[in-house]
């Protein structure tokens, strides 16, 4: 059980692009006081648990609802991670643009858009934290993967507190590499979770 909850932990940590999000909150909060940052390092935690939970714990809700099937799901969610991945890769994200509105994130008003929405919680994230919702197997299964998305928010949270020492570590080159190899990591993920999907739906 230890090496799941491990297993799950990892992929959801590496789902919320902790090392972009890293590089959007140097961005966005350049110009914020250290309890400021706290503050937003605060508000991006909270919102990313109420939103992850959500999706975790009633996304099989929304399948029932559409009618969707879990494979037809894993298969459109693999896709959109591995497109995202893609674009991490080859360094397409939105920090320059967001520098340049600067002045509309003076303050810690850029918590929970676009930090924790859409920059953690992406169609990525939602679209596995829906699958592993729709395979959970009663209450051990649902505090399992409930405190691996806890323990995935920690860890960014702790990534985000320690955001000024970990620029002086790796410097802004470093910081446009470390994107590009969580790209790698996630694009492995999706093709698994495509393949997943495929597989099941072929009944293979």
């Amino acid at each position: 059980m230890l090496e799941q909850f491990f297993t799950l932990y990892l992929k959801i940590f590496f789902m919320m692009t902790p090392f972009f999000v890293l590089s959007l909150f140097l961005t966005l909060g350049k110009r914020l006081t250290k309890p400021e940052k706290k503050d937003v390092i605060l508000k991006v935690s909270i919102a990313v648990m109420i939103t992850g939970l959500a999706f975790l714990l009633f996304g099989k809700y929304i399948f029932s609802l559409f009618g969707i099937t879990l494979d037809a799901f894993k298969i459109g969610a693999g896709t959109v991670l591995f497109l995202s991945a893609l674009d991490m890769v080859r360094g397409g994200n939105d920090i320059e643009t967001s520098e340049a509105r600067g002045s509309d994130f003076s303050r810690n008003n850029f918590a929970v858009v676009p930090l924790a929405i859409p920059s953690v919680v992406g169609p990525g994230m939602i679209g596995i934290l829906m699958v592993y919702g729709a395979e959970i197997k009663g209450p051990v299964d649902t505090l399992l993967k409930s405190l691996s998305l806890f323990a995935a928010v920690v860890s960014l949270a702790v990534v985000l507190l320690f955001s000024n020492k970990l620029q002086e570590l790796m410097g802004k080159q470093g910081l446009e590499i470390l994107p590009k190899i969580t790209g790698l990591f996630v694009s492995a993920i999706g093709a698994q979770i495509i393949f997943s999907g495929v597989q099941g739906f072929f009944g293979l």
